[in-house]
């Protein structure tokens, strides 16, 4: 019994330990990234970087409204196409698909889950870049509604496995219940089942949304990468991601241009900052609804 305790207090620090150099690494990076970009607000003002429309680095001008709203446009658009598919797939696993069907189904999507960013980029650009272009009859194909279109299927399984996890969580006794109550299949599903695990569904969406604005790869390629204010989802236009990948090679190192780049990655983590906490604080209550 005494080693077994011993064992126990060593594996606990070891845990203790691990949880610890997570959050240092994290704060270093915030760190990191804060020492880079705060030095840009000596010289521009927040309200200018945040709401301007002219990205000119030779003259000095670093508004970067067009990169945040074509990142916002590119999230949504990917974000409405993916959640419809998304829960329907997790609702057919978790309670229609026979056992043979899950078998299959769920291992491909985690499959999906795994392939590089850059395969999903040069898919998107050979076929859905000119699927756009002939169905919409545009000049180009490289817009707003292709990068959403590559990153609702990039994000599709985040929805699929935390969505199917949140309704199989669901007590067995809600769904015997709407069945002693004369309910159908589908009423069960609809109303008492999806409602019930709504919390961790809309976890599992906020996450998509964090991993939808900080992808960069697969959205470079087919997004256009022009500067200018996105006017719809046919438009091409720029991500934040997308602006310091193809910037940040030839700033100056801490020079105003660098810094302003390091402020565009800045806004992302801490959107994507909140959204990881808002979504694991809807996961525990999820499962403490149901504990």
């Amino acid at each position: 019994m005494k080693k077994l305790f011993d064992q126990e207090r060593v594996v606990g620090a070891a845990l203790m330990v691990f949880s610890i150099t997570a959050l240092v690494i994290l704060l270093l990076i915030m760190l990191f990234i804060l020492d880079g970009g705060l030095p840009l607000f000596n010289k521009v003002s927040v309200s200018d970087f945040l709401l301007g429309d002219k990205w000119v680095p030779a003259k000095g001008l670093f508004g970067a409204s067009q990169f945040i709203v074509a990142a916002l446009l590119v999230t949504f658009g990917a974000i409405l196409l993916s959640v419809p598919l998304g829960i329907s797939c997790a609702v057919f696993l978790a309670e229609i698909a026979p056992g043979w069907a899950k078998r299959i189904v769920r291992p491909a999507i985690e499959l999906l889950a795994g392939i590089p960013s850059i395969i999903y980029g040069v898919f998107a650009l050979i076929i859905i870049v000119s699927l756009v272009r002939v169905t919409f009859n545009v000049a180009t194909g490289e817009t707003i509604l292709a990068a959403s279109i590559v990153l609702a299927i990039m994000i599709l399984p985040i929805i699929i496995s935390i969505s199917q996890d949140s309704i199989e969580s669901v007590p067995r006794l809600y769904k015997e219940g709407s069945y002693a109550l004369g309910a159908t299949d589908w009423q069960t599903i609809h109303r008492v089942l999806v409602p019930a695990a709504g919390p961790g569904i809309v976890a599992g969406i906020i996450l998509a949304m964090g991993r939808a604005i900080g992808e960069t790869m697969a959205v470079v390629l087919v997004i256009g990468n022009v500067e200018k204010m996105p006017a719809g989802l046919l438009d091409p236009g720029e991500t934040l991601t997308s602006a310091i990948l193809l910037e940040m090679g030839e700033a100056v190192v801490k020079s105003t241009h660098y810094n302003a780049l390091f402020c565009l990655g800045l806004v992302p983590f801490i959107l994507v900052l909140f959204m990881s906490v808002l979504s694991s604080r809807l996961t525990t209550k999820n499962k403490a609804r149901f504990a």
